[in-house]
């Protein structure tokens, strides 16, 4: 599995305290991303993840510019973000 960096939104951090806003980890998918995450912070996943499971609705998680659903398949190259939906009226 390749070592990547991941961004995490300001809002994500402020929950989990000792966090950081650009941690590296192994995976070759954004679900090993999401696991990864948690192992290191714990409850993360419940913050990024629903029950079905799948992204919840107001996260978004974008692998080279794209949106991404936890099967997309990332490596040590892959610019990913992770994002609070952006949402007004």
């Amino acid at each position: 599995m390749p070592d990547l960096t991941v961004r995490l939104p300001p809002a994500l951090l402020r929950l989990f305290p000792g966090s950081e806003a650009e941690p590296t980890v192994s995976a070759s998918t954004v679900a090993g991303i999401v696991e990864a995450l948690d192992r290191r912070w714990p409850g993360m996943r419940d913050r990024l993840c629903d029950s079905t499971p799948a992204i919840r609705r107001h996260m978004n998680v974008f692998v080279d510019g794209e949106r991404a659903t936890l099967a997309t398949p990332v490596t040590a190259h892959s610019d990913v973000f992770i994002m609070t939906a952006i949402s007004g009226g």
